[in-house]
This record gives structure tokens, C-alpha cells and sequence, in this order.
């Protein structure tokens, strides 16, 4: 059948910011105070713009936090990996500091961000532009043909990214084996570290995401599975974290992103679950191990993907001072973890930053650092909170404005998780990309069934269906 197009009009996203509460604008003080740190001059720093950075981001994005550099070294590896300085524009003590604990973190919705920083800064001058001289914190990650951390350094610098790149083209010019040289090494060590994540015991969910994007004068919804640099990339982020993490429990002072272990009930569960929808678990397999070899897009992989969501709880920020925590583990991470390497985005980041910086040199961490890490997990948890939930609510949102003209039609569903008692179910249809819930009393993990659409609310942002037993005719195919 042809694919109909799915589109929604202009939407209206104000009142979702109102009902989180979320801020509009700055405040003139800590305006003014973004304003003269953007002016600021830092001649006095380490030279190391003679190394070549590229940034890797979603092609819109003004932010960028991080600029890469990957060389071989030996029968292994070099990495170079710039983050933005933004504690070298964020006065302590000072109104644009006090704002951004109010924020915690950037928070995206469809017709705009609110920021953690104003855009003179995140946007500007403390964001890794190319061919823009800016102070950076640039981690030296040395690592050999095992994927195994031989040594890390980290320490301020001037740094110029040569380019900004975006995940799609960078893939595509993976697959055409014309890499900037930059990243040519990337997927080599990309893999590598994937496969010594997995041998760790790491566990990485390769869910779509559904996002909301502009369609000419309305939004369209879109399920993007993400790229294989981006994973790549990811992991390069993530071992800059067990650096960091490294340093902190070496200096007995820091804060860790921490998850507990998933309990053995729950990984019995998934594989339990994993014979139920006749996937193969061999013996001795990890469940990271065995969700690396699902593919998504099939309808029993993505739903033992949704049950191995249940491992991902408890997950929070751990300070410490002294003694080492007594769970110092990120289990999807497989190893103690820490972030450092989002600082325009993230509040914590600056001040892990910091003091990995100054622990890393011997030197004494500045109080207003160590001060404010028994703090931040109550307001990252906050506005983790807040971004989970603006997030949600606009494709719930989105979702049920696609759908408010189409309630009666029938679509084909795969079904991700069911509640037996409940008699309901997690469904995901395809065209257009929707989540939601479906009542009804056979449900089938992991099969494709025909649902009947029986709610579309816009107003209560919610998309509810009924089970469609024997009723093929007119379901929605994939497009």
C-alpha cells in the first residue's frame, strides 16, 4: 500500500514548558556576567591547537561540548579528546553559577532548548566551534591492542577544531572509506572498545529513539536507530569517564554516576524471557553479550530489548570524600564511571572537572569544587527528571495529535512488554512511529497483532488502543 504521509500541524509547546516550569531566559545579572566572561582571553594557557579536532554532533547542534583526535601508537592507540572549559567562564560564587544549579541541565524540546548556560557562552565562546581558538580541558588517553587504559592525562589547553561533523555523514563516509584522518581510526577502536566493554560485562540498549522534527509548517514524528560512529563515539566518551572515574578513587575524592547491579532474579527473568520468544542465550553469555547480537527492528529482539530495560535501575550520583563508596560500579558501564565530558550541558560535569584537574596535578582542589559535590546528586536527579518528562510529554504529545483523526482504524502492532493481570500491554505501531498502550487478553510477547486505535487526546497527551482479534482488514502496514 502507499505510505501516507504523517504529519502534524503547528503545535503549540508553551504550555509544556509552563507545566514543568521551565525558565525563560536569563536573569540580566547572570546575563551580564556570560556576556564579560565571553570576552575573556586566555593566552596564558598550553598551546595545542597544532592538533587536529573534529566535533561529532547532530548536524543543528551549536554546543559542542567535546572535539576528538585519534592517532595509533604502537600496536595501539592515542586518544585526544577536548572538552569545553566552562568553569574558565563560570565565576564561583556569581549569579550566572547560582542560575545554572537552579537549571542543572540543557533541557530540549521540539521547538527549542532551555539551556544550561546562555547561548553567548554555550553557543559561543565557550562551545568548540571550528576554526575558533577556545580554552579546553584535553584529556591524553593512551590505550593498547586489548582496549585496556595503559595511561591518562588531563590538563588545560588552548585547542581549534578543524571541522564539525555530523553522525549520518561521518557514518557515511565510514562506509565509503574516506574518513576525516582525524577519526580514521574510529570505528577500528570503536569496536574494540565495544567488544572489551562486553567482555567487562557492559550492557548497551540499542533502542530507536522516537524524536520530533520540524515538517514544513507542522512536526512529523521519526524513529532513528542510531548510527554505528555513534556508538563508536560514545565509547571514547565513556572511557574518558573511567579515566576520570580512576582518578577520583585514586585521590579518594569525587563523584561517580553509579548503578547498582541488576539482582540475578532479574537477569533469570530475561532469560527467561529470552527462551520465551525463542532467542538463543549460550552458556555463559552475559546479558550484555547476548542484547548485542538483537537487531531492533524485529519485533521479539525489541521486545526482550524492552524487558532488559528492567537491569537499568537505581542508576544516581555517588559522592564520596575519604573512603571510596562501598558500589562505586556503573553496571550498564561495567566499571566505576564518571561524567566529565558534557560541562555545557550538564552542571555536574564542571565540577567533576575540576577536581579530576586538580587531583590529576597534586595540586589542592578548590573548595567551591569539593563544596558543591555532596549537592549535586539532589539536583541532577531533580532535573533528570524534568528532561526525562519534557521529553516524554512532547511525543506523547505529538503522538496523539497524529492520531486524534484516527480513532477506529486498525494498525499492525508488535507487542514490547505485557501485564497478564492487567490484561494490557507496550505496543509500538510504525507509521507513524507511536508507543503506547493496548488492552486486550491474548497480547503475544514479541508477535505482530492488529490493533483498533480507541484513544487520541492531544489535550491529556494520550494514545490508547484495544486488541483487534480477526480483524486484518484496513491495519496500517509498515510503510
Amino acid at each position: 500500500m502507499t505510505a501516507r504521509r504523517v504529519f502534524a500541524p503547528r503545535i503549540d509547546f508553551s504550555a509544556l514548558r509552563h507545566e514543568l516550569e521551565l525558565p525563560d531566559g536569563f536573569s540580566q545579572g547572570a546575563q551580564d556576567e556570560a556576556e564579560a566572561a565571553a570576552q575573556k582571553r586566555f593566552e596564558d594557557r598550553d598551546d595545542r591547537t597544532e592538533l587536529a579536532f573534529v566535533t561529532i554532533d547532530p548536524p543543528t547542534s551549536k554546543d559542542l561540548d567535546q572535539a576528538l583526535l585519534i592517532e595509533k601508537r604502537g600496536d595501539g592507540y592515542r586518544v585526544y579528546y577536548a572538552i569545553a572549559d566552562v568553569a574558565a567562564f563560570v565565576q564561583p560564587g556569581g549569579e550566572l553559577e547560582r542560575e545554572t544549579w537552579q537549571r542543572g541541565q540543557t533541557v530540549y524540546l521540539p521547538d527549542g532548548k532551555v539551556p544550561l548556560h546562555p547561548p553567548v557562552l554555550s553557543e559561543g565562546a565557550a562551545s568548540l566551534l571550528p576554526d575558533q581558538t577556545r580554552p579546553a580541558v584535553v584529556w591524553t588517553i593512551d590505550v593498547d591492542a586489548q582496549g585496556a587504559t595503559t595511561a591518562a592525562e588531563v590538563g588545560r589547553a588552548l585547542v581549534k577544531s578543524r571541522a564539525k561533523l555530523d553522525y549520518e555523514g561521518v557514518q557515511q563516509d565510514a562506509d565509503a572509506n574516506r574518513l576525516h584522518p582525524s577519526i580514521a581510526l574510529l570505528p577500528e577502536l570503536g569496536r574494540l572498545l565495544v567488544q572489551q566493554s562486553l567482555e567487562r560485562g557492559a550492557v548497551n540498549l540499542p533502542l530507536p529513539e522516537q524524536e520530533v522534527e520540524p515538517d514544513g509548517d507542522g512536526w512529523k514524528l521519526t524513529l532513528r536507530a542510531p548510527v554505528a560512529v555513534e556508538e563508536y563515539n560514545a565509547q571514547v566518551s565513556l572511557l574518558t569517564g573511567r579515566a576520570a572515574a580512576q582518578i577520583m578513587l585514586g585521590g579518594k575524592l569525587g563523584l561517580l554516576r553509579t548503578m547498582p547491579p541488576a539482582p540475578p532474579e532479574t537477569v533469570e527473568a530475561l532469560k527467561l524471557a529470552a527462551r520465551a520468544l525463542h532467542i538463543e542465550w549460550p552458556d555463559g553469555a552475559t546479558p550484555g553479550q547476548v542484547i548485542a547480537g538483537l537487531d531492533p527492528g524485529r519485533p521479539r529482539a525489541a521486545a526482550l530489548l524492552d524487558q532488559a530495560a528492567e537491569m537499568m535501575r537505581g542508576a544516581g550520583y555517588t559522592p564520596f570524600d575519604g573512603a571510596p563508596p562501598d558500589q562505586p560500579l556503573h553496571a550498564a558501564v561495567a566499571a566505576p564511571y564518571a561524567h566529565v565530558t558534557a560541562p555545557l550541558r550538564r552542571l555536574a560535569d564542571r565540577y567533576v572537572t575540576e577536581v579530576c584537574l586538580a587531583l590529576h596535578a597534586g595540586a589542592e582542589v578548590p573548595s567551591w569544587a569539593r563544596a558543591a559535590l555532596p549537592k549535586l546528586p539532589e539536583v541532577m536527579t531533580r532535573t533528570d527528571r524534568v528532561a526525562g518528562s519534557a521529553e516524554r510529554a512532547a511525543v506523547d504529545l505529538v503522538e496523539a495529535t497524529l492520531l486524534e483523526g484516527r480513532v477506529g482504524e486498525v494498525f499492525e502492532a508488535a507487542v514490547l512488554d505485557v501485564d497478564r493481570a492487567k490484561h494490557r500491554a507496550d505496543i509500538a505501531i510504525d507509521q507513524p512511529p507511536v508507543r503506547a498502550r493496548c488492552e486486550g487478553e491474548l497480547l503475544p510477547l514479541g508477535e505482530r497483532i492488529a490493533v483498533r486505535l480507541t484513544e487520541a487526546d492531544p489535550a491529556k497527551r494520550k494514545v490508547e488502543f484495544q486488541e483487534s482479534r480477526g480483524q486484518g482488514e484496513g491495519v496500517q502496514q509498515r510503510a
